[in-house]
Formats: C-alpha cells, sequence, structure tokens
C-alpha cells in the first residue's frame, strides 16, 4: 500500500528543529513542562553547588508544569529535540522510553514500558503503545492505537489492535 506524499515529511528524523520547543507565550504549558526538562538534565550535568541548587528550582517547576497539564514526563527520560505536546493533558511517558526528535504527541497518549520512538514520529490522541516495541522514523499512530508490535519506519498504523494501514516509501 502506497499513500500519496506527505507535507510534513520534510520535517528531519535526525536533525532536532528545537524552535518546535521554545516557548511562544505566558501560558504555554506543554513547552514549559518540557524547558523544566531540559534545563533539569542540564542543572544536574554541570553539577557542583549552583548546578544542585539549579537543578532542584527546576524539579519544582517540573512539579507545577507535570500537575498543570496532568502529565507523567519523568526528569531523567531520554527526549530527542523538538518535541511537541500541542495539549499535553493526561500523557504517560514510561521512564524508560526514548523518545526520537521532532516527534508530536497529542493528549491522553501512553508509553508503557521500554518503548523507542524513531524521528519525526507523530502519536495522535489517546493512543496507547505497550512495550517493548520500537517504532520507525516518520512513523504515524492514529488516535486511540493500541500498538503492542513494532511499527517499521514511514509506517501508519491506527485500530485496536493496531493494523497499518498506509505505508510511504523512505
Amino acid at each position: 500500500m502506497t499513500a500519496r506524499p506527505n507535507p510534513d515529511d520534510n520535517i528531519s528524523a535526525t536533525t532536532p528543529d528545537w524552535s518546535r520547543e521554545t516557548v511562544q507565550r505566558f501560558w504555554d504549558p506543554g513547552r514549559k513542562l518540557l524547558r523544566s526538562i531540559r534545563r533539569y538534565q542540564a542543572a544536574r550535568a554541570r553539577g557542583g553547588g549552583l548546578g544542585g541548587l539549579a537543578a532542584r528550582y527546576w524539579v519544582m517547576s517540573h512539579w507545577f508544569w507535570s500537575l498543570m497539564t496532568q502529565t507523567e514526563l519523568h526528569l531523567n527520560c531520554q527526549i530527542g529535540g523538538g518535541l511537541l505536546l500541542t495539549h499535553p493533558t493526561g500523557i504517560i511517558v514510561h521512564p524508560e522510553a526514548q523518545i526520537g526528535v521532532n516527534c508530536l504527541i497529542f493528549q491522553q497518549v501512553t508509553l508503557a514500558g521500554p518503548v523507542v520512538l524513531g524521528g519525526h514520529v507523530d502519536i495522535g490522541a489517546g493512543a496507547k503503545l505497550i512495550g517493548p516495541l520500537t517504532v520507525g522514523d516518520h512513523a504515524r499512530i492514529g488516535a486511540n492505537a493500541v500498538v503492542t508490535n513494532d511499527v517499521p519506519a514511514g509506517t501508519t498504523v491506527a485500530g485496536i489492535p493496531a493494523r497499518v494501514i498506509s505505508q510511504t516509501e523512505l
């Protein structure tokens, strides 16, 4: 099955687009949650007294934005650059999950277990990915899909259980 070209295919699966994470307004909970995680990880890496103090501040910021969004995105989670949380409500990410660059995750998504997302993976609202599993670059997961098997690169899956509905040549 070959689908028609998608305009989002020009988004890189390897080079992060950091502008996607830039806080754009006062109330921007998804980006502020990501900023707290990025700065916490940087402060911990820096170490020392000042790094420890900064890390504590970012833990409190993370706690606040996690509470506001009802999202569990752990401070030590491996997240590639350019993650976009358009509606960051009720997202649950297992601490062992790995998120690739330029991914898009909508509300109510669960990454259960050691799920590995490739670059530029779009996950629709309410999808559940139950690992261990790997999702390839430029893949799309439909809304409310339940994914229990690996998803090849360039594939769109949907349904319960998730089945391939289209595949593009990469």
